[in-house]
């Protein structure tokens, strides 16, 4: 079964750019991984929230791609940098 993810982050202004490349570095390994079927980056359209959107072939595939991100020793976690909590959003294909 797909699964994907609608992950929201609030950046403070000040590291807007930043966080975009961050998040950019992190869907360019999702993508990599095997079961991977989509992963990208947006920006709301008020600017305060940088978006991350993640679709795999299944459960598997996602904690893969979990893991291929830590392997590469990128940055999940949340800190000082953003203004907000995230709101992530876990899907399964109807």
């Amino acid at each position: 079964m797909k699964v994907a993810m609608v992950a929201s982050h609030y950046p403070h202004a000040s590291y807007r750019d930043e966080f975009i490349a961050r998040v950019q570095q992190v869907a360019e390994v999702f993508r990599q991984a095997p079961g991977c079927l989509s992963a990208e980056c947006w920006v709301s359209a008020d600017g305060e929230a940088v978006v991350s959107t993640v679709q795999w072939e299944s459960e598997e595939a996602r904690d893969a791609s979990f893991a291929a991100v830590m392997a590469a020793g990128l940055d999940l976690d949340h800190d000082e940098r953003e203004s907000r909590p995230r709101e992530i959003i876990q899907l399964a294909a109807a």
